[in-house]
């Protein structure tokens, strides 16, 4: 296929956040009466908007969200991204390298995302060309935030190549009717998930020019 566009997911895929973000979350939850291992907070919670997390919680919780749960989750997070967020292995090297468009495509908060992005060394690579599902009527896993971005990009769906790592975007990619791939660096059960959900899976940004075709 020729490739037009390629759009990256965040968290996961541009920066190392999903330990950082799960560890707080599940310290957050804990404080509330509700533990949960870091491993079933991504299993539940990795992929979904901020709103949708607040709604699940609840939801497992069984009660209200105490008052100024949100906020006091916002700040452990944003405290902790600040100060330890890095850039995923070799994406820096492959976004320079690249030598069709890309842009960047997430659940995230505005807010988060540019935070995060610059905290990891990322912000001036992707200025300019960041979309977030606080634009679209729908977040993943529904298609509305990766076509809102091919089309604000000028790229057809069909020329355009989605990074994802998590099921739920893969989902969004798919729908989209985009080839999705999937980073998966460590061995993980969600893989099967991954590949079920219709993503080609890899374990190494330095490979994604020649799967691509670029290379």
């Amino acid at each position: 296929m020729s490739v037009a566009l390629v759009i990256f997911d965040c968290d996961g895929v541009l920066i190392d956040s999903e330990p950082i973000a799960n560890r707080v979350l599940a310290e957050q939850l804990a404080a509330i009466g509700l533990p949960m291992s870091r491993d079933e907070v991504m299993r539940q919670f990795v992929g979904r908007t901020r709103d949708g997390c607040l709604e699940l919680a609840q939801r497992l919780l069984g009660r209200a969200l105490p008052p100024g749960f949100g906020a006091r989750w916002d700040e452990a997070l944003f405290a902790a991204l600040a100060s330890e967020v890095r850039a995923v292995d070799g994406v820096a090297d492959l976004l320079r390298a690249l030598d069709v468009p890309y842009c960047v495509a997430s659940n995230g908060t505005p807010h988060r995302m540019r935070m995060s992005l610059e905290a990891a060394g990322l912000l001036p690579l992707v200025e300019g060309r960041i979309f977030t599902a606080s634009e679209v009527a729908r977040p993943k896993p529904a298609p509305d935030l990766f076509l809102h971005a091919a089309r604000t990009m000028g790229a057809a769906p069909a020329e355009s190549v989605v990074i994802e790592d998590t099921p739920t975007g893969v989902r969004a990619g798919v729908a989209a009717g985009m080839r999705v791939l999937a980073y998966a660096a460590a061995p993980h059960a969600r893989h099967v998930e991954l590949r079920r959900a219709g993503a080609e899976l890899f374990d190494d940004m330095a490979r994604v020019r020649e799967l691509l075709g670029l290379a």
